[in-house]
């Protein structure tokens, strides 16, 4: 039997690519392990879409310090602000997808397609856990007529359309939905109360002081500082259960009987597509930094209550609130889509 040594070549030629692209497959399957193991590498950066020095930021760097040492790895906090929060959250959204890039999202995540400045919902991150709850409270002039919640409760069933005034944010923002919602508690509509946007809780604060606003529905952590001065008051928390840092004020429900809570957060989300076992590294990290001591006492010392859940627990928690705010953004005749 004659043979063509062109194609004895061709064969071993064959033979020669096989296993090399064989042995490189394997190569590959045996080097994904020991990158996740290895991770991280470099920095990691964690996306803030809200400015230096607010309550988003403060929050991200107390996590930002204790995720550092869980991972040997300087972890920078990057304030990505503009858009009422779209820049930085689309940021988020379309980092690639490395576990380089983290990011701390706000509950405005429900609501910016509903009112039309986007398309980021809660589908578009991978939704690991929220790190902070921060309850509404109603807060009153010190000084001025309402003495308890309940006061406040009286004056708005008995007031007529935009007679009483409310700010804390801008249009549809937080605040502005813990209003709405409190409305509708009572059975009146979302809208009754006149809703004067601004630029957050201290400005708005700062008009009630002056006895330019009737009520507010921020913070009380927002509130502290004036209410320990004396301007202001808290007078109830729209929370389940009484706030560390007001242990003396009431719930909404143990105030007045209604039964209606809302509460601002805070959480920890990746883009979607990270490596599960990145992924996994991640979440073990940052809920070890989240559980210590270090983090834990000084998120309680600014009154702020730490919390962390399971990503199917935050992934319930945010559909439901996002259909909440749907709702009341309907209501408010704010809802663009």
């Amino acid at each position: 039997m004659m043979i063509n040594h062109e194609e004895e070549n061709t064969v071993i030629s064959k033979r020669t690519f096989l296993r090399g692209a064989a042995g490189l497959a394997l190569s590959a399957l045996a080097a994904a392990p020991a990158l996740a193991q290895s991770y991280p590498t470099r920095p990691i950066q964690m996306i803030v879409p809200w400015a230096a020095g607010g309550g988003t930021d403060t929050v991200a760097r107390i996590l930002a310090a204790g995720l550092e040492k869980e991972l040997g790895q300087p972890v920078n906090v990057v304030n990505r602000t503009g858009g009422a929060g779209m820049t930085g959250h689309s940021a988020i959204a379309t980092a690639t997808p490395d576990g380089y890039t983290v990011g701390i999202a706000t509950s405005e995540i429900a609501s910016y397609k509903v009112l039309g400045l986007g398309d980021i919902t809660p589908d578009s991150f991978d939704l690991i856990s929220r790190i902070t709850t921060i309850p509404a409270g109603i807060t009153v002039k010190a000084d001025g007529p309402y003495k308890t919640a309940q006061d406040v409760i009286d004056a708005l069933k008995a007031a007529k359309k935009d007679e009483l005034s409310a700010s804390g944010t801008g249009a549809g923002g937080a605040w502005h939905l813990a209003v709405a919602g409190l409305n509708k508690a009572i059975g009146l509509p979302a809208d009754h109360v006149k809703y004067v946007p601004s630029q957050g809780g201290a400005p708005a604060l700062n008009e009630l002081a002056a006895g330019g606003l009737s009520f507010l529905a921020v913070s009380p952590i927002e509130a502290q500082a004036l209410a320990e001065s004396g301007r202001v008051k808290v007078l109830a928390v729209m929370d389940t259960k009484r706030l560390s840092s007001f242990p003396d004020v009431p719930t909404l429900k143990e105030a007045t009987g209604l039964d209606w809570t809302f509460v601002n957060w805070f959480a920890f989300v990746l883009p979607k597509g990270v490596p599960a076992d990145v992924r996994a590294k991640l979440i073990e990290a940052t809920a070890k930094a989240h559980a210590s001591p270090e983090v834990q006492n000084m998120l309680k010392q600014r009154g702020i209550t730490p919390v962390w859940e399971t990503p199917e627990e935050f992934r319930a928690f945010a559909t439901k609130f996002a259909d909440t705010a749907a709702e009341l953004l309907t209501d408010l005749g704010l809802a663009k889509k």
